[in-house]
C-alpha cells in the first residue's frame, strides 16, 4: 500500500493514507465532490442523464487512458477494477482513476453485480484464471468507452457485429448518433473489448489512437471554421 500511495498522476485520485486493524481496512483518497462518471452518465433515480456529447466522451476517454498508461508503463502495474464508478471527476472536470492496483491485496467481491461482471475480460471469468493483466485492463477500458458512447450500462451492451454496433449506437443516441466521429471512437472501444487478449492493443496504443482522433477532429474543425 505504501508503494501504491506513491503513484502520482493528474488522472489518478491520490491515495493519501491507509489503515488496518484486526479485520478493518480503510483507504483514504482525495475527495472529489463532482462525483463519478457513473453518476454523470446514468444520473440519479430522480433525474436520468442522457448520453454524453461526443466531445465529453473523447476527453474522458483520453484522461482515463492517460491514467492507465501511467500505471501500466511507468510502474508495470495493473488497475484491476476499472469501471465507471471508479472514475471520478476532478476540479477541472478531468477524469481521475481510483481503486487502482488493489488486486494484490484485496479479494474479489463474492457477489459482484451484472454490470461489474460485464467489465471483466472473458479470460477472467474462467475459474482459476482471475488474475488481472494489462490485457484485461484494456478490455475493461473498451467496455467503459462503449458505456460513455452509448449511455447504457455494460450489462445492456449487445454482442453485435461492428456494423450492427454502429446502428445500435446511433439508435440509442438519437440525432447526435449521426456524427461520423462516433464511429472512430466506437472502433477503439471494439478493438479494446476483443474476446481474444492477443488481439487487444496495449494501453499506450489505445491512447495514441484516441489522440489521433482528437487531432483529426481539430484539423477538420479548423478547416470548417478558419479564423
Amino acid at each position: 500500500m505504501g508503494f501504491v500511495g506513491g503513484l502520482r498522476h493528474p488522472n489518478l485520485v491520490a491515495l493519501r493514507a491507509y489503515y488496518q486493524a484486526n479485520e478493518e481496512r480503510l483507504l483514504i483518497y482525495d475527495y472529489h465532490p463532482k462525483g463519478s462518471i457513473f453518476s454523470l452518465i446514468h444520473g440519479s433515480k430522480s433525474a436520468k442523464a442522457k448520453p454524453l456529447h461526443w466531445t465529453s466522451c473523447l476527453k474522458i476517454a483520453e484522461d482515463a487512458a492517460q491514467g492507465l498508461c501511467y500505471i501500466h508503463q511507468a510502474w508495470r502495474l495493473v488497475h484491476g477494477n476499472l469501471k465507471s464508478p471508479n472514475v471520478l471527476l476532478g476540479s477541472d472536470f478531468e477524469a481521475c482513476l481510483t481503486d487502482y492496483c488493489l488486486v494484490a491485496v484485496a479479494s474479489p467481491a463474492p457477489d459482484e453485480d451484472v454490470d461489474s461482471l460485464a467489465y471483466k475480460a472473458p479470460e477472467n471469468l474462467i475459474a482459476g484464471h482471475r488474475e488481472a493483466t494489462f490485457e484485461s485492463d484494456v478490455y475493461s477500458f473498451g467496455v467503459f468507452l462503449l458505456e460513455l458512447l452509448s449511455g447504457r450500462r455494460p450489462s445492456e451492451h449487445p454482442n453485435l457485429s461492428p456494423e450492427d454496433m454502429m446502428m445500435w449506437l446511433r439508435s440509442v443516441r438519437g440525432e447526435e448518433g449521426r456524427e461520423n466521429r462516433l464511429e472512430m471512437l466506437l472502433e477503439v472501444a471494439l478493438v479494446c473489448s476483443s474476446p481474444s487478449p492477443e488481439e487487444r492493443p496495449m494501453m499506450w496504443q489505445v491512447l495514441k489512437m484516441i489522440q489521433e482522433i482528437k487531432e483529426v477532429i481539430l484539423m477538420e474543425d479548423s478547416e470548417t471554421n478558419p479564423s
